[in-house]
């Protein structure tokens, strides 16, 4: 949905039947932000949305993430850059339905190229924007939230953890779903609260990358698998 059309809270009364499906207001959806802002506003701070339709919630959050990074880092475009990638690698969506996963990736990329674009013209990185896309490929994923499986296959739904572990080099972790919002990880996605020898281990475990590689296969990017998914 372009930015500046109606908006719409229903796509058909079918779906509404046979899925409950009903996007929230952007007037709700700021108000339900602003009660977390300090949060929608810090750059790395992690958001998942189970249910993420095609990404009300998450669009918001990231203009407000990318509000920051600009403020902060425009004046030099790769701070800018690994900084926007770290936005964007901190969002995660689920939803039931294939055409709303397409549509929030696309909507994403969206806010993000827009944005880039008009900092910095001619001079941006289409490496930069692979990156985006492949974390919002890997991010927001078709899924049943419910039952932690993919609608068509039933396997488990994996999400991966992204982390800065330099000025240039992320981290990537896969973890089973399901063990994210068990008893351990009920409060902080990806948590590393409590006793350490009740936290799932990641399912893959990658090399590390820079950040304008993400999307690029190699013999080095290819992961070490911990246990069966």
């Amino acid at each position: 949905m372009a930015e500046n059309e109606p908006e719409k809270q229903v796509k058909s009364k079918q779906r509404v039947a046979d899925h409950g499906e009903v996007f929230t207001a952007e007037r709700e959806v700021n108000a339900m932000l602003d009660l977390v802002k300090p949060e929608t506003e810090r750059i790395d701070s992690r958001f998942l949305e189970p249910a993420c339709g095609n990404g009300n919630f998450l669009a918001e959050i990231l203009r407000r993430k990318l509000a920051v990074v600009e403020r902060t880092y425009a004046k030099n475009q790769a701070d800018y850059e690994r900084y926007a990638v770290l936005a964007v690698s901190s969002m995660y969506g689920i939803d039931i339905l294939h055409d709303n996963v397409t549509e929030c990736r696309e909507r994403l990329y969206d806010i993000f190229n827009e944005t880039y674009t008009a900092l910095y013209g001619a001079i941006c990185l289409d490496e930069c924007r692979r990156s985006v896309r492949f974390l919002l490929e890997t991010n927001i994923v078709w899924g049943d939230a419910l039952d932690f499986t993919n609608p068509e296959t039933k396997q488990p739904l994996v999400l991966a953890e992204w982390s800065a572990v330099s000025s240039t080099m992320f981290q990537r972790r896969d973890y089973q779903f399901r063990f994210l919002v068990e008893k351990t990880h009920q409060f902080s996605l990806f948590s590393d609260e409590g006793d350490p020898a009740d936290i799932d281990q990641p399912v893959k475990d990658y090399p590390l990358v820079h950040f304008l590689q993400l999307s690029e296969p190699s013999e080095l990017s290819e992961p070490r698998f911990l246990q069966d998914v």
